[in-house]
């Protein structure tokens, strides 16, 4: 443990520069993955026919590794951040989207029929009632989501980087320099 610390403090500017770009396309990807994520919940949970399509083809789709698919988007988008982003918004994005399905379909029916006999338009008995009752289980998907962020970024660095933790893990490894590898774990 002595060593690792000693290789952090011999060189911090090197692991804040390295994290900094982790941290980055980890926070862009999770953003990005909670707004693509709640947009399709939405649309799924409003269209019945939209779920029907959509659905099947996300629960298969989350199956697909990603890590298998990450050189793939080193060879279609080159090795700037757009893999490494990309493949962190697809990682976060199947939790964030199965959670605010549930959450959104979570809601008592009787509550619904109750707004609808009250005279509540589709718009205000989504925000009053069906998106409060879906926050519980999309911040349950938001904690595993965000993990599965890091994942991805730090994977995204290990097929193709020259900045990021993952390219610091790789290139210890190569080096067989273990302080410098645990440092950057």
């Amino acid at each position: 443990a002595g060593n690792t610390f000693d290789a952090i403090a011999a060189r911090p500017e090197y692991f804040w520069e390295h994290t900094w770009t982790t941290t980055y396309e980890t926070v862009l990807g999770f953003v990005i993955a909670i707004a693509v994520g709640v947009v399709a919940a939405v649309a799924m949970v409003q269209s019945s026919t939209l779920e029907k399509t959509l659905y099947p083809l996300l629960l298969f789709a989350q199956v697909i590794p990603k890590i298998a698919i990450a050189p793939l988007f080193v060879v279609w988008l080159g090795f700037g951040l757009g893999p490494k982003i990309l493949v962190a918004v697809l990682m976060a994005f199947f939790p964030v989207v199965i959670s605010m399905v549930t959450g959104l379909k979570s809601v008592d029916p009787e509550m619904l029929q109750l707004s609808s006999t009250m005279g509540a338009k589709s718009g205000q008995t989504f925000w009053k009632i069906r998106f409060p009752a879906s926050l519980p289980p999309l911040f349950s998907g938001l904690k595993v989501a965000a993990t599965m962020a890091v994942t991805g970024a730090v994977v995204g660095e290990f097929v193709g980087a020259d900045a990021g933790l993952g390219f610091v893990i790789l290139q210890a490894n190569g080096n067989l320099d273990t302080p410098v590898l645990f440092a950057g774990l």
